[in-house]
């Protein structure tokens, strides 16, 4: 089984960081985000990865060459512009023969890959999202009306769950041919075009969750969890 990892956005919400490195580059430790992400795929049993690259590319290529180094072996798929998600997924298509997992690179995850595999499989889906069981408190208070505009009730500051997209799947080669060529094209597009086909779109819900890289609040907050932890070791 291969792993792909979407490496190739701009990384503009993160500027000026990604002045100079792509956002999969910047260091979380002593190690870039990246090389966290293939190690945590490495350990869940996945030694084959390809990287769809586009800006700065070659600090990314420099770094991880062929993958030897890193106990894994690393193809690279290129595109010349930012395509969006599922546009740089296209781009590894003829690296694709059979079921592989999707990651975005610029999150570290905590759940088990292998168990998510595993029910992909028993399930018999097209697509395994990943999802996160996410709990938020409202900073208003949500006033529940009748009909006819009369106040029911007042909830001070609610708190609410939801499952939110972790940003990694697990996915039959076929999904490919549901994505345009040189395109950009959003990951929620081709979900929503499978589910529009009756494909089993199935859902791996974990609570262990993940650690979102995509602003500079985040990367901020992730980099001083990431110093503590190493502190607590």
């Amino acid at each position: 089984m291969k792993a792909v990892i979407l490496a190739g956005g701009l990384g503009t919400r993160l500027q000026p960081y990604t002045t100079f490195l792509p956002k999969p580059m910047l260091p979380l430790g002593e190690k870039p985000i990246l090389e966290h992400l293939i190690y945590w795929i490495r350990k869940n049993g996945i030694k084959s990865i390809v990287l769809c690259v586009s800006y700065l590319r070659k600090t990314i290529e420099d770094y991880f060459e062929d993958g030897k180094r890193f106990g894994v072996n690393i193809e690279y798929a290129i595109s010349n512009r930012a395509l969006s998600t599922a546009g740089q997924l296209k781009t590894a298509e003829k690296f694709i023969d059979d079921t592989f997992v999707c990651v975005y690179g610029d999150s570290i995850f905590h759940f088990s890959l292998r168990n998510m595999i595993k029910q992909h499989i028993k399930k018999k889906a097209f697509v395994t999202m990943s999802l996160n069981e996410y709990k938020t408190n409202l900073p208003y208070g949500v006033i529940e009306t009748s009909k006819n505009g009369r106040v029911l009730s007042w909830n001070e500051k609610p708190k609410i769950t939801a499952n939110v997209n972790m940003g990694c799947y697990v996915m039959e080669p076929k999904v490919l041919s549901l994505i345009p060529k040189n395109k950009p094209y959003g990951m929620d597009d081709v979900i929503k075009k499978a589910m529009s086909r009756k494909k089993i779109v199935s859902s791996f819900i974990s609570k262990k969750g993940f650690t979102d890289i995509g602003n500079k609040s985040s990367y901020k907050k992730a980099y001083q969890e990431y110093i503590q932890k190493l502190g607590k070791n």
